[in-house]
């Protein structure tokens, strides 16, 4: 704003002048104004800034702490399954073991009976015999 005053005896007009000192506080009273919402905007951002900085640290943070907690979690799973399979081998162990000895307990009482009807046998034979014997020293009798 360049403002040429008109001049008289006395200097300038001052009416004029006067004007424009008026426009000029007017003018820098406005700026004044605008620098401070301007200075206010910018601290409403810088405010809004750290409170998004803020929250992007809690985020990582939350992030980190996750990604840790998946890791324990793998880790117990891996841990558990392990120990399963463990206990399942061991109990495969247990079953395939009592198993045989259920087996080996059949055999023997297989055998055991074996030899029992094998006795059985002779002994019916024997008797069997004895009786045709009998029977035939009871045919020589009768005559």
């Amino acid at each position: 704003m360049v403002n040429k005053f008109s001049t008289s005896i006395q200097g300038y007009n001052k009416e004029e002048v006067n004007n424009f000192v008026k426009e000029v506080i007017v003018e820098y009273e406005n700026m004044l104004v605008k620098l401070k919402k301007s200075y206010q905007y910018s601290e409403e951002l810088k405010k809004e800034l750290k409170h998004y900085k803020d929250i992007e640290s809690t985020l990582n943070r939350a992030i980190l702490v996750a990604e840790e907690s998946t890791s324990n979690i793998k880790k117990a799973a891996y841990d558990e399954s392990k120990t399963i399979l463990e206990d399942a081998r061991r109990n495969a162990t247990k079953v395939i073991n009592n198993a045989l000895v259920k087996a080996e307990r059949i055999e023997t009482e297989a055998e055991s009976l074996r030899r029992k009807v094998m006795v059985y046998k002779r002994r019916f034979r024997a008797l069997v015999e004895d009786q045709l014997d009998e029977m035939e020293n009871f045919d020589d009798k009768v005559e």
